[in-house]
């Protein structure tokens, strides 16, 4: 694919000789690094704020109508399924730091739109739903640059322990975040809720304006061209090691991670606990995630061997889980099921992004993005018609077995790419990059 001349320093990479050590404290020397993760805490913890106060909101408008707060979460997230090949496609085009800022800046403005209504008084169900949908398309946007940016961040050597320090600030801000929003409704409101989530949203912008251009492993933008989305796609199924990441992301996400259903549904009816039950066991499994993503960012370079040998122990402990015979037995044993789930994400997160050509990676990782999340609204009926005909603990354990399954089925088809010379592209080699045809959009 043929690039633009590039200016002297802007956007060329940098030369720097990147260390061949991975753990965590390396990619926390990088500056630039450094005010990213301070940001997304922030950003991300205010994220969690507003999604328990707009869950609460929705249920206080309509007198607590789960049919609403169900629509309200569909078109939340339906234009991550729709829109985020778009959204990669743009990461691609321009500058992530760009890209990011526009759509930090309009998530900001929309939360602080539900802050003002509410606050206010003329917050009406409408309005939720029209923000709501906003909100999801922009995320679309959002995603798919937020994940390829790490690596320019960061470079090829320490891009594990990025993203396993990333999934580490995930889930402290899943745990704080949640209990920050509570207090903030019980105290002022849902409206100062959403207001302090806009405020978190600033301290993303205000990293990205704070990085230093010439410290980035910044990569050429693509050059427009017709045929690009389907170049994206193209590559994903014809490199089996991605596709088979790819597949095995989407089939545990869809049938085993969606916790929502599995978790609520095994506290309720399994266990009878009520909210505070519920609670405890998103708490253990967030913990479990958190060790995951410690030890995720200290392995250093990711293997696929690891991520096979994760994907079939998680499904094994989930399976497990499901035998538990009592509550507290059930809570302990989430822990080692948030442990490899973590582990499955974070090291398929690095090797899509390490097999990835850098003018291709935008487009890629949207289709990470969808495979994570955009299975739920597949699973969650699957999984709740199984729960209704044999129970809660056998819905958990057939996402188990069908992980156990997905583990396998990727293995082999990786193997099988193997003996036919699949190799992966990468940045390193660029006889393996692939430019989007001339042959249509």
């Amino acid at each position: 694919m043929s690039t633009p001349p590039l200016p002297p320093r802007a956007g060329r990479p940098s030369r720097r000789r990147t260390s061949t050590r991975s753990g965590p404290l390396e990619a926390l020397r990088l500056r630039n690094y450094r005010l990213f993760l301070v940001g997304q805490l922030l950003s991300v913890s205010g994220t969690w704020v507003q999604r328990v106060a707009q869950d609460w909101l929705v249920l206080d408008l309509t007198h607590g109508s789960g049919v609403a707060l169900g629509v309200v979460s569909a078109v939340q997230y339906t234009p991550m399924m729709l829109l985020s090949s778009w959204g990669g496609l743009l990461a691609d085009r321009y500058s992530k730091r760009l890209v990011l800022t526009v759509t930090q800046s309009v998530l900001a403005l929309t939360a602080a739109a539900l802050g003002v209504l509410a606050v206010t008084g003329h917050l009406a169900l409408a309005h939720v739903y029209i923000l709501a949908g906003l909100m999801g398309i922009v995320t679309a946007v959002d995603n798919p640059a937020r994940q390829s940016f790490l690596i320019e961040l960061v470079g090829r050597e320490r891009l594990p322990a990025a993203v396993g320090l990333n999934s580490a600030t995930f889930n402290v801000s899943r745990m704080v975040g949640p209990a920050i929003g509570g207090a903030l409704i019980a105290l002022v409101g849902a409206g100062p809720a959403f207001l302090a989530n806009a405020a978190s949203f600033l301290a993303v912008i205000a990293s990205i304006a704070l990085m230093r251009k010439d410290s980035l492993f910044a990569e050429p933008p693509t050059v427009r061209a017709r045929g690009q989305i389907r170049a994206g796609w193209s590559y994903v199924v014809r490199n089996r090691r991605v596709g088979s990441t790819l597949g095995l992301v989407f089939v545990t996400s869809t049938f085993a991670m969606n916790w929502p259903v599995l978790l609520a549904l095994s506290a309720r009816a399994t266990y009878d606990t009520g909210a505070q039950g519920y609670g405890a066991l998103l708490t253990a499994l967030a913990v479990g995630s958190l060790v995951g993503a410690l030890v995720s960012a200290w392995r250093g370079a990711p293997a696929v061997a690891y991520l096979l040998l994760a994907a079939a122990a998680f499904g094994i402990a989930e399976v497990v889980a499901a035998l538990m015979p009592t509550y507290g037995t059930f809570v302990v044993a989430l822990v080692p099921v948030g442990f490899l789930a973590l582990s499955v994400n974070t090291t398929a997160n690095s090797l899509i992004q390490m097999s990835t050509p850098y003018e291709l990676r935008g487009r890629v990782m949207s289709v990470f993005v969808m495979a994570t999340a955009g299975g739920m609204p597949v699973g969650g009926p699957v999984l709740g018609y199984v729960s209704e005909r044999f129970g809660p603990a056998a819905a958990l354990a057939f996402g188990g077995w069908v992980s156990l399954a997905a583990a396998c089925g990727a293995g082999l088809a990786v193997w099988r790419g193997g003996r036919a010379g699949d190799q992966a592209a990468s940045p390193e080699n660029p006889s393996d990059r692939v430019a989007a045809g001339p042959d249509g959009p």
